[in-house]
């Protein structure tokens, strides 16, 4: 596989790429075109936008998985802009809910005052807005349940990267220490050796000098014998 750089990867940068482009185009697609479309047209932008959002989810996933082939050291940055991805992707979602919501309320603000006429009277006028204001409660609680447990998910991975990561440096300790260990084994080892030599070389010396010596003396021996 090839890489751009020792911290990034030409698969990764060209899924991001691709992503950016789809998310430029999912929020005009949600904050504009959608609002602005009735009918069938608006049905399907709708259809369009939630593919759109299935395919950022398949691209992330791709980026994820790439992220995966890459060196530990070189994973941090691109983590970073990953969870920055998942996280905008996940905002174009809320926003196209809440888009969704508020056009569905408002057909059924239409529908309501169609069917209530002019002559609908307070109670009924009560009722309707208690509707919606419940609506929209329980479409903010839902929203709120959303967040809190993406937040929970993004959590549990982060503290599973810091679990992963703080694993990887106490493996990285140990082989240190273990390398140390055998280094001062192999010190112990040649220390022993040079004083085993030293030890020999004294050993030849002294026996050296002891032959030199008896040597001179059978020398001297014999001359004495030969001039008495």
């Amino acid at each position: 596989m090839m890489r751009s750089q020792p911290g990034g990867s030409d698969l990764f940068d060209s899924y991001e790429q691709e992503f950016k482009t789809l998310a430029v185009g999912l929020e005009k697609r949600i904050h504009q075109s959608i609002s602005r479309a009735e009918g069938e047209e608006r049905k399907a932008l709708v259809r369009s936008a939630e593919r759109e959002c299935d395919e950022g989810d398949e691209i992330l996933a791709q980026m994820e998985a790439e992220l995966g082939n890459l060196p530990r050291t070189s994973r941090s940055p691109l983590q970073t802009k990953l969870k920055a991805h998942q996280t905008t992707l996940a905002g174009l979602k809320r926003d196209l809910k809440k888009s969704l919501v508020q056009l569905s309320n408002a057909s059924r603000e239409e529908l309501f005052g169609a069917r209530l006429g002019v002559g609908a009277d307070a109670t009924q006028m009560d009722q309707r807005a208690s509707l919606l204001s419940g609506t929209e409660r329980l479409n903010e609680s839902s929203s709120r349940l959303e967040s809190s447990h993406r937040l929970a998910l993004e959590t549990e991975q982060l503290g599973a990267g810091i679990l992963t990561d703080l694993r990887a440096q106490r493996d990285q300790i140990v082989n240190t220490r273990n390398t140390l260990r055998e280094a001062d084994a192999h010190v112990d080892t040649a220390q022993r050796t040079l004083k085993e030599m030293a030890y020999r070389m004294l050993q030849n010396r002294l026996i050296m000098t002891a032959a030199v010596i008896l040597l001179i003396a059978l020398i001297l021996l014999i001359l004495y014998f030969k001039l008495s």
